[in-house]
């Protein structure tokens, strides 16, 4: 053992000394490179023996040796200032994963809160389940209500409370409140006794009394007839006119009132109407649009959507996929993908992402015709009633007036009767047909299949509602085919148009087709 600690002890004197050697060494080298005293020292004691070669290379040598440890000491610094940026850098990132984690929780913890109030706003689950029963207790009458077993009477609150729960599950918050809305639904006791006629007469009446709004007669059958042809219906004309409000009081009639959904001069798609799904927080935003249609599929209102300033953006972008699904003939191919793949908590009628669009659901869009809007493209004019509305109701006494609980499907009776009752004639579809030819020839404009079905629905339906079958036909000629004039050259169809119309009062009777003839008329003005 005294062996091994001779030679500890040596060994580890050896080594400090090494170090010391060595630690010493640096800074006897750094303290000669700066000794300058002793440097001038040495010079002093060999110039005399340098000579040119000598001199010159004694200078190289200096330049060398202090240009050397300028560029060690240089890189020292940038080594050490880039080690100490990256730290900086690592430091950096480290908070700021940090802070953003902590706004991940705070967005977490406040999209969960805002959750759970928009539940308790719009979702009577939001409510006990007491105050659930109570309030559907109150639309149905005592005897349709079920009485309540022991048992649901004992688990009724933890029933209400896991319903609350299964909600932060939901992506479709509105659509399930719908859902949860209808569970104890008992629909109203609908009017199945008024004609066509008498609807368009109550309408006008209502409209006046409650909320002195005047309209001509003729605007609410074209309204309600062309309703039966086209789900769409184009109000437009100047500003303060009643475009607006008409819709609206035709939901305030139908005691279910009208959606207004507010055009925006930004709206680019289909979302702008029905929502998006959320990738951060997994849920559905929702419209009002969205929970409207969802809803009518419910009930057998008539639900009124109204797209108020409908032109302000193209109508033909964010519409688009409406204005396609409307025409087609199959109702049961109207459907929309949400989303792409179903939840287990999704909506009742939600089926596979894709929502079904009723039937019992009125599109109403009013325009502008200013420099603020987008001209309204042929394709919507095409699938669309227009009715311009250019003045101020005139008014007038009217008796005062209720409004009703009319049902979708019995306007639908009446359509369906109403064509069953007044077809349009034969000589009326043959003198069409000879009109349509005539324009063909003489201004490349056809009627094509579209507007020669909606005829045949408008004008019937228009007749019942007490309008004649020539004020329809003129209507539809005016309003979808004499329109497309306003697209060729009108200085170079002038002499035509005169020709055209002694041509539609040859086959229709002089001065019969007023609003044709009207139309064509202003063309003519336009011209000089």
């Amino acid at each position: 053992m005294d062996g091994f600690m001779n030679w500890f002890f040596a060994f580890m004197t050896s080594l400090l000394e090494a170090l010391w050697k060595g630690v010493t060494g640096v800074f006897s080298a750094v303290s000669f490179l700066f000794n300058f005293p002793l440097i001038s020292d040495q010079l002093a004691r060999y110039k005399n023996e340098f000579d040119l070669l000598g001199w010159i290379l004694c200078v190289l040598t200096i330049i060398l040796t202090y240009g050397i440890l300028v560029a060690i000491i240089f890189l020292i610094t940038i080594v050490i200032r880039k080690y100490i940026r990256f730290r900086r850098t690592i430091v950096g990132n480290e908070d700021l994963l940090e802070e953003i984690a902590d706004l991940h929780r705070d967005v977490v913890r406040l999209t969960a809160e805002k959750e759970r109030i928009v539940a308790m706003k719009i979702d009577p689950t939001g409510m006990t389940y007491n105050q659930l029963k109570d309030m559907f207790e109150e639309q149905r009458p005592k005897d349709e209500i079920p009485a309540e077993t022991p048992a649901v009477t004992e688990n009724k609150n933890e029933a209400a409370a896991q319903v609350v729960g299964t909600m932060e599950d939901k992506r479709f918050f509105r659509l399930c409140a719908v859902d949860d809305k209808y569970t104890y639904y008992v629909a109203p006791d609908y009017d199945r006794t008024m004609s066509l006629s008498e609807i368009c007469d109550d309408i006008r009446n209502f409209a006046c009394t409650r909320s002195k709004l005047y309209y001509e007669i003729k605007t609410i059958r074209l309204m309600i007839a062309g309703l039966a042809s086209t789900k769409l219906i184009l109000l437009q004309g100047i500003s303060g006119t009643g475009k607006t409000s008409l819709p609206y009081m035709l939901g305030k009639y139908f005691q279910t009132d009208a959606t207004i959904a507010s055009v925006q001069p930004s709206w680019r798609d289909r979302t702008e109407l029905f929502g998006y799904f959320n990738e951060f927080t997994k849920k559905f935003n929702e419209t009002e649009v969205l929970k409207r249609i969802y809803e009518a599929s419910y009930n057998d209102d008539i639900n009124v959507i109204i797209l108020d300033e409908m032109n302000i953006a193209r109508v033909e972008y964010y519409f688009a996929e409406m204005l396609s699904i409307l025409e087609m003939p199959d109702a049961e191919e109207w459907k929309i993908e949400l989303v792409p793949s179903s939840w287990p908590s999704d909506p009742a009628h939600l089926i596979d992402g894709k929502l079904q669009i009723p039937q019992n659901v009125w599109y109403i869009g009013t325009a502008n015709n200013d420099d603020s809007t987008f001209a309204v493209s042929d394709k919507v004019y095409d699938r669309a009633l227009v009715i311009n509305l250019d003045s101020k109701g005139i008014p007038f006494e009217a008796p005062e007036t209720k409004a009703k609980f009319i049902s979708y499907s019995y306007v639908e009776e009446l359509y369906e009767k109403a064509m069953q009752d007044n077809p349009v004639s034969d000589k009326m579809l043959e003198n069409v047909g000879k009109l349509d030819l005539y324009v063909i020839e003489k201004f490349r404009v056809a009627f094509g299949n579209r507007i020669m079905k909606q005829l045949k629905i408008f004008v019937p339906v228009y007749v019942a509602c007490g309008g004649t079958e020539i004020e329809g036909i003129d209507y539809i000629l005016a309003t979808k085919v004499f329109r497309k004039f306003e697209g060729l050259n009108l200085s170079l169809i002038r002499d035509e148009i005169r020709g055209l119309i002694l041509f539609m009062d040859s086959l229709f009777g002089k001065g019969e087709m007023k609003e044709s003839i009207a139309y064509l008329q202003r063309l003519q003005k336009m011209m000089y």
